[in-house]
C-alpha cells in the first residue's frame, strides 16, 4: 500500500499508529536539526517531523512523496488550532520519493488565484493543486450528485442525448463537425438537448433529465464559458408552465440551502414578467438583494417644461444620499458618462425642498406631487435618466446597480430568486429587416394560434421564463410548442417557408404529426449555480479545464492546427 490514511483520516485515535502517507510537499520549515514538512494531499495537510537531513536528498516542493513514520501529538507550544490535523503530527522514519518536480514553479500553489490567468491555464494540473481550487471542484462534484439525487427521487428519468447532431437555429453559432463520410456535409455539437428533449416527450418518456453538455460559439463573460457549459436540462410531458416552476424552485432552493448558510429566498419565488423587469430593474437579470427600484416619470415630464426630457422616455432612481459629499455625485456624473450617457440629472430633497439643476423646471404643485408620488424623504436623491427608448431602460439598469453597490445598500449575505416570465416571441432585426425569434423558436405563444394569426408579432409573448438569482441568469425554459399547425405560423412570421421548416426541423415536424402530449421545461446552469455557491467572480473557477476568455485552451493548445491528411479526410480545403 502507498498510503494508509489520507491526512484528514487521521485523529487523535490514531496516535502511537504506524502509518504511511503520500502526496505532495508543500512547504519545509528547518529549526535546527529538526526539519518540519508540509504533506499536502486530497484531504488536507499533516506535519511531518524528519531529524535525518539525508531524508530529504532530491525533495523540492511540490515533489511527490510517500512518509512511514509514527504518529504523535504535537506538544502544547506547537498546536496549530487553525488547521484541522494541528492537534498532531507523524515522525517520519522513511521518507519515498514516487514523482520529481523541478525546482522552479511557474508560481506559488497556494497564491495561484492571484497569478495571471494565461500561466494558470498553462498549468491549471498546478493551479488545481491549490486547495481552494480543488474545493471548488470537491463542490461541483457533491452539488451535481445532489442535483442528480432530487431528480430521480422526483421521478425524472435520466437520458443521455447525441452530441453530433444537426445544426439548428438556438441564438448562437454552433460548433460544426465535417464528416469524413458524407463529402460536404456537416455535423453540429448541441447548443442544448432541445430537440432529442421534445422527441423524447413524444416518445412517451414522461419526464426526462439529463446533465447536459452544451457547446455555443459565444463571446466569454465572466458567467458564461465560451465553449461549452453544463446544464440540468429537464422536460415534463402533461405540464403547464406552474408544473415547471414547482419543479424548478424546489431543486434551486434544497440545492442552495444544502451548500451555503446564507439566507435563500424560500419558494414560490417571486414571478416578474419581462416587461416590469425591464422598466424596474433595467434589466431581465435583476438582483432583487439591491432595494433601489427605477420609476417611470416620462408622463410627468410630459407637463414639465424642460427641454431636455422633452419627446424621450424619462426613468428615476431615489437613494438615500443623506451625508455624501460633492465628490459622490461627481462620480456618479462620471459613471453615467462611462457606459454612454449625456449626463445624470438629480435633485435632492432637504427640508422640503429640491435642490439641483432641474428645480427651477418644477413649480410648487409638481415638486409636491414628486415628493409624494415617489414617498421621498429628506436626504434622499432622485437621479434621471433620459435617453431613446431603445436604450433608456439599460442605461437606468447600469446606474441602479451603480448606486447599490456604491451606497453599500445590497445584502451580500443572501441568494434572491425569481422568475422573469411572459418573453416576447419576436424581435425586429434592424441588420437584417426581417422579424426574428427572440428565445427557442420552438416556444408555445400566449394565446396560441390565435395570437400568431391575429396580433402584431412583435405584440406576442411567449410561455417562456428564466430563472434568475443575485443578478445571474440561472435557467432558461419555456412551455414547448407541440402543434405541427402553431409551429408553421410560429416559423412563417420569422420568414420561413414550409418546405425549410421540413428540411430543417423535419424530425421534430414529423414527430408531432403522431400525437404529442403537451410538455414544458427548463434548463438550469450547473456552472453558474457552483459559481454562485462557491462565490467565485468567474465561471472558469468552477470548471476544472475550462478555455480562457478568446476561446483558447493554453493546457493542450487548442484550437490548433491539424495536418493536411486529416483535412483531407473530411474534405477541406484552407484558403489563403
Amino acid at each position: 500500500m502507498l498510503r494508509t490514511h489520507l491526512a484528514l483520516e487521521l485523529t487523535k485515535e490514531n496516535i502511537g499508529d504506524e502509518v504511511r502517507l503520500s502526496g505532495w510537499v508543500d512547504r519545509f520549515r528547518d529549526h535546527g536539526g529538526v526539519i518540519f514538512l508540509d504533506l499536502r494531499d486530497y484531504s488536507g495537510k499533516m506535519q511531518i517531523v524528519l531529524h535525518d537531513d539525508s531524508m530529504l536528498e532530491g525533495v523540492h516542493r511540490e515533489t511527490v512523496i510517500s512518509i512511514t513514520g509514527k504518529l504523535r501529538a504535537r506538544s502544547e507550544d506547537t498546536i496549530n488550532t487553525k488547521q484541522d490535523t494541528g492537534y498532531i503530527e507523524v515522525f517520519a522514519d522513511n521518507l519515498e520519493i514516487l514523482g520529481t518536480c523541478k525546482s522552479m514553479l511557474p508560481f506559488e500553489i497556494n497564491e495561484s488565484m492571484s497569478t495571471r490567468e494565461d500561466l494558470r491555464l498553462m498549468f491549471r494540473y498546478l493551479d488545481l493543486r491549490n486547495p481552494m481550487m480543488r474545493d471548488n471542484i470537491v463542490l461541483r462534484a457533491n452539488i451535481i450528485s445532489f442535483i442528480r439525487k432530487q431528480m430521480t427521487e422526483l421521478g425524472f428519468l435520466e437520458v443521455q442525448t447525441p452530441i453530433l447532431t444537426a445544426s439548428s437555429p438556438e441564438g448562437a453559432r454552433d460548433y460544426l463537425v465535417p464528416s469524413r463520410k458524407h463529402k460536404g456535409k456537416f455535423y453540429a455539437l448541441p447548443q442544448a438537448p432541445q430537440i432529442f428533449k421534445q422527441l423524447l416527450m413524444v416518445s412517451g418518456i414522461d419526464k426526462y433529465f439529463q446533465i447536459a453538455p452544451c457547446f455555443r460559439d459565444e463571446d466569454a463573460r465572466g458567467d458564461r464559458s465560451p465553449g461549452e457549459f453544463y446544464q440540468l436540462d429537464f422536460k415534463m410531458a402533461f405540464a403547464e408552465q406552474e408544473d415547471v416552476f414547482a419543479v424548478g424552485e424546489k431543486v434551486m432552493y434544497e440545492t442552495f440551502t444544502e451548500f451555503t448558510k446564507k439566507k435563500v429566498s424560500p419558494p414560490p419565488f417571486r414571478r416578474i414578467t419581462y416587461d416590469e423587469s425591464m422598466l424596474k430593474y433595467g434589466t431581465d437579470k435583476p438582483d432583487l438583494r439591491n432595494p433601489l427600484v427605477i420609476c417611470d416619470l416620462t408622463e410627468f415630464f410630459s407637463k414639465v417644461e424642460f427641454p431636455l426630457f422633452k419627446g424621450k422616455p424619462v426613468r428615476g432612481i431615489v437613494a438615500d444620499c443623506s451625508g455624501r459629499p460633492r465628490s459622490f455625485f461627481d462620480n456618479s456624473l462620471k459613471f453615467a458618462t462611462s457606459i454612454g450617457m449625456k449626463g445624470l440629472g438629480y435633485l435632492t430633497l432637504a427640508d422640503g425642498l429640491f435642490k439641483g439643476p432641474i428645480e427651477k423646471f418644477l413649480s410648487t404643485e409638481q415638486t409636491n406631487e414628486l415628493i409624494e408620488s415617489l414617498g421621498m424623504k429628506n436626504g434622499d436623491t432622485l437621479f434621471f435618466i433620459c435617453d431613446a427608448k431603445a436604450v433608456v431602460d439599460g442605461l437606468a439598469g447600469e446606474i441602479r446597480t451603480w448606486l447599490g453597490t456604491t451606497l453599500e445598500v445590497v445584502d451580500t449575505d443572501s441568494f434572491e430568486f425569481c422568475y422573469i416570465t411572459d418573453y416576447p416571441m419576436y424581435e425586429y432585426n434592424f441588420d437584417t429587416k426581417r422579424i426574428d425569434f427572440t428565445h427557442n423558436p420552438f416556444s408555445m405563444p400566449v394565446g396560441g394560434l390565435d395570437a400568431l394569426e391575429s396580433k402584431d408579432p412583435l405584440e406576442i409573448y411567449a410561455y417562456q421564463y428564466d430563472i434568475v438569482c443575485n443578478g445571474i441568469e440561472l435557467s432558461s425554459g419555456a412551455v414547448r410548442n407541440h402543434s405541427p399547425e402553431i409551429m408553421k405560423k410560429a416559423f412563417a412570421i420569422a420568414g420561413y417557408s414550409e418546405k425549410e421548416l421540413k428540411e430543417r426541423f423535419g424530425a421534430l415536424y414529423n414527430a408531432f404529426q403522431y400525437g404529442a402530449p403537451p410538455h414544458a421545461g427548463m434548463a438550469p446552469g450547473i456552472d453558474r449555480i457552483v459559481m454562485l455557491l462557491a462565490e467565485e467572480e468567474t465561471i472558469r473557477d468552477v470548471i476544472a479545464f475550462p478555455l480562457n476568455s478568446n476561446a483558447q485552451d493554453y493546457l493542450l493548445g487548442a484550437p490548433g492546427e491539424v495536418t493536411k491528411e486529416q483535412l483531407r479526410d473530411v474534405h477541406i480545403n484552407i484558403r489563403g
